[in-house]
């Protein structure tokens, strides 16, 4: 009999490292569900890489075999039916995301199915599954307040330059990557008063009409040293497998900044900038997701494990109650952490990170993803959505 099953990893149980090894670009997609459509058992697929997750949703009555597609190594969630169902809608609703609530991730959703239609592996199942799902986003950010604020990863990047360097308006930016999130920082930069913006990207024309939008100018890659010795913030999200930025290039271009600070930040995965770049004399990569994805997962730990202590006590509960139950219980948390969540992104700030950190006890107990060496401030793990 098939079955729906759902694969994945996300901010919330993997680090960056790991997110870097699942995370597929767009041209790899396709190959990607061929590859799991050639797999006996399997009759549907669809796959959603972004910067925060990579999720296989399969049909078929041998759907587990879609596991056999990713690094034996990774340890992954999945979910079944009904639960893999209801996963989807969280995800698409913005439950799931970094930032709860942020619109992008609807779209992201929208243009995975799109690319499983063109490849030809949907059927039944998922087209009904998918439709649904991308409705009930969008009724969810009409009917309710989830988006209050429209914030983002992009968003939460620029107010923390802002918090590190003040008025950004006479600020030299260089954004590299043309991308919808690399649009998005252009649009919270434009919002911020930034008047001299540059946009780097191997497709030229795309480049372009995103600096026209914004009042801003391409440069070519060829010319990313010149501007990387005026640029005060380097923004980077392009859908390279490789590095962009190196600590060796950069290093060449210091000596010309006459000791004038840098803030680098990384909104790709995989990274775009070498975290080795931080050790590099007046630069700042910026990371918050760290924090803020140990505070969320702080709050699962505590519900999960009071739902453990009182498993005795209803007894009487059915199946479905008890999944309400819990559901309930997680929505609670993160309702009680989502205003938190979003002032602490706004401050920002490696200190007051820190203090944070402090009093949740999110030290303690907690094995933290790697961080990059160097004067590295709490901002973004990097990534999103």
């Amino acid at each position: 009999m098939s079955e729906l099953l759902v694969l994945g990893a996300s901010h919330k149980t993997a680090p960056l490292a790991v997110r870097e090894r699942l995370a597929l670009l767009d041209g790899q997609v396709e190959p990607f569900l061929r590859e799991l459509m050639a797999r006996p058992g399997i009759t549907e697929a669809v796959v959603l890489s972004t910067c925060n997750r990579t999720e296989l949703y399969v049909v078929g009555e041998a759907a587990d075999s879609a596991r056999e597609a990713l690094p034996p190594d990774v340890a992954l969630y999945s979910e079944r039916n009904c639960d893999a169902a209801r996963h989807l809608y969280r995800v698409v609703s913005g439950l799931e995301s970094m930032v709860v609530g942020e619109a992008e991730i609807q779209g992201q959703v929208k243009r995975a199915y799109e690319r499983a239609l063109a490849a030809h592996t949907t059927g039944p199942m998922t087209n009904k599954l998918f439709r649904a799902a991308l409705a009930t986003g969008k009724r969810v950010r009409t009917d309710t307040a989830i988006s209050a604020g429209r914030a983002s990863v992009a968003s939460v990047a620029v107010d923390a330059a802002r918090d590190a360097l003040g008025d950004l308006g006479a600020r030299h930016v260089l954004i590299i990557g043309a991308g919808e999130t690399a649009e998005l920082t252009a649009r919270a930069l434009h919002a911020q008063g930034v008047r001299t913006m540059f946009v780097a990207n191997r497709r030229r024309e795309r480049a372009a009409e995103l600096a026209r939008r914004f009042g801003g100018a391409t440069v070519a890659f060829d010319a990313l040293p010149e501007e990387l010795a005026k640029a005060d913030i380097v923004v980077a999200s392009t859908s390279s497998p490789h590095l962009i930025l190196g600590a060796e290039e950069l290093g060449m271009v210091v000596p010309e900044r006459a000791g004038r600070p840098l803030l680098l930040i990384d909104l790709a995965v995989p990274r775009d900038i070498d975290p080795a770049c931080a050790e590099l004399p007046g630069v700042t990569l910026l990371d918050v997701v760290p924090t803020v994805a140990a505070l969320r997962r702080h709050g699962d730990e505590i519900v999960d494990e009071l739902l453990a202590q009182n498993a005795n006590r209803w007894e009487s509960l059915s199946d479905r109650d008890r999944e309400r139950v819990e559901a309930l219980a997680h929505a609670v948390a993160q309702r009680l952490l989502h205003e938190p969540t979003l002032r602490m992104k706004a401050a920002g700030g490696h200190g007051r990170l820190q203090l944070i950190r402090e009093l949740f006890g999110l030290d303690e107990g907690i094995a933290p993803a790697a961080e990059p060496p160097g004067d590295v401030v709490d901002l973004d793990e990097r990534r999103a959505k």
